[in-house]
């Protein structure tokens, strides 16, 4: 699964991309495509490599040698990098918001240091304020006065602003309570049909892979076990490992062939 060849009309590929961190191998060389104006959803265990290609995706680490990551088409270089993440929102877990400046501050950001008249950060405030359900009174407070889903309403909020071609999210509702994290999880399907961005997004969560996600693929020690739909994995199992991970979160209903909530989960 590692070597699949990257195939016409993707967003992102890595081509034979690898990473080691000293002798420690974090990705084995993988071939990926991501597709324009879907969500595909990276899934595995802790450290099974799906938030270093999500890392290498944003340019944010350097692939071993022999491997290259291209954004439409054009390869990531030093040279390059800058400009191509600017096309890039990322959003981690709780926001990753500045504490010493308010939600609105932390959104206009990269807005403010372009030169954007003010008039248009008001006007794309706004409409991402209405989008994600945020007040104009919580943008107005800093991030310690705001809760954890508005916290990462702003995050989102801070991605989308500049209007990026890919938007990236690193475990965005780990960190929240169930019932949080089932309302964002409806808020953010929402929002990715609305904008119809192209999304790569990490989790841990089948159940939020399933609702959220176009394809889904699982990794596992650094490698590319199955990509595909729920289905796939479900009825086609590449490994036992496959079979193995569904079962460890979900438990499915044999008749309707659906995942059906574990325990603790919504």
């Amino acid at each position: 699964m590692g070597e699949e060849a990257p195939s016409a009309g993707m967003v992102l590929e890595l081509d034979r991309v690898g990473k080691h961190h000293g002798q420690v191998r974090a990705l084995a060389p993988t071939s990926l495509g991501f597709r324009e104006g879907r969500t595909t959803v990276l899934l595995g265990p802790s450290g099974c490599g799906k938030t270093t290609t999500l890392r290498l995706l944003m340019g944010l680490i350097a692939p071993d040698p022999g491997g290259q990551v291209r954004f439409r088409g054009q390869p990531l270089t030093p040279h390059n990098l800058r400009e191509v993440r600017s096309r890039m929102g990322y959003v981690v877990q709780d926001g990753g918001l500045f504490p010493h400046l308010t939600a609105e501050g932390n959104v206009c950001l990269m807005a403010r240091h372009l030169g954007w008249e003010p008039g248009r950060m008001r006007e794309r405030l706004e409409h991402l304020g209405q989008l994600v359900h945020l007040s104009a009174t919580a943008l107005a407070r800093y991030p310690a006065e705001l809760s954890g889903g508005q916290r990462q309403r702003v995050g989102l909020m801070r991605a989308l602003m500049l209007d990026p071609a890919v938007l990236l999210l690193d475990e965005p509702l780990a960190a929240l309570d169930p019932l949080v994290r089932a309302e964002l999880q409806d808020e953010l399907g929402l929002v990715f049909a609305t904008l119809r961005k192209s999304v790569v997004l990490v989790t841990h969560d089948l159940g939020e892979a399933a609702a959220l996600g176009h394809e889904l693929v699982l990794f596992k020690d650094g490698e590319v076990v199955q990509r595909g739909t729920l289905d796939d994995w479900r009825l086609r199992p590449a490994t036992p490992f496959v079979t193995t991970f569904m079962q460890a979160q979900r438990r499915f209903d044999p008749g309707a062939g659906r995942l059906g909530p574990a325990d603790g989960h919504p």
